[in-house]
């Protein structure tokens, strides 16, 4: 770990940003049908995981706050990816919870960083507890069916330095476009602590 990477986790530690979720609490599970919704996006117009029925869902629960999810989106780690993918029936939707969920804030973040899908606004926490999201970046993939198929990290490098990264999304993707079974259906995410409402 770098120095750059040591004084972040130290600064994140001593705040309480810093989590790694532990497999307690209630958590949709892999290969059952994923928790439906309906919410407003930041632009205020409502979103609803049914309207993708057919497509492959990645959900990835953000805060424009948390110092991981802005490495990722200076590294454009969610952005490459979003790309690489839209061609195969991949969706892909952010979602804010708590005191996160603020709408000019995320208008902001997503012309800040040229977002071309939307960011839901989970005020109140109740999709966030229904699919056991605990930091930001949660990472999940809904196939086709409505089941989900994967949950977890982004990746398997909290401190952004590993040279040998695994990006479990991509590999996860890139498994169910190929037809093929996930390999590694839930890995345990890194990220600032969800923040549910009080």
């Amino acid at each position: 770990m770098n120095v750059y990477s040591m004084g972040l986790f130290a600064a994140l530690l001593t705040f309480g940003l810093f989590a790694i979720a532990n497999a307690d609490g209630p958590s949709a599970a892999i290969g059952q049908p994923a928790p439906t919704f309906t919410l407003q996006d930041q632009n205020g117009k409502p979103v609803s995981l049914g309207d993708y029925a057919g497509k492959i869902v990645v959900l990835e629960w953000v805060n424009p706050d948390c110092p991981f999810v802005k490495r990722h989106y200076g590294e454009k780690t969610m952005t490459s990816l979003a790309g690489e993918f839209h061609d195969q029936d991949v969706v892909w939707l952010g979602i804010a919870t708590g005191h996160t969920a603020n709408a000019p804030s995320l208008q902001h973040f997503a012309h800040q960083y040229g977002l071309s899908w939307p960011i839901l606004l989970d005020h109140d926490g109740a999709i966030a507890r229904a699919y056991g999201a605990k930091t930001t970046p949660h990472m999940y993939i809904i196939g086709k069916d409505g089941k989900l198929l994967y949950r977890g990290g982004i990746d398997n490098d909290p401190s952004g330095d590993k040279a040998d990264r695994i990006n479990y999304v991509r590999e996860a993707l890139t498994e169910i476009t190929g037809g093929n079974p996930v390999s590694h259906p839930d890995t345990k995410p890194y990220g600032c602590g969800v923040k549910y409402a009080q």
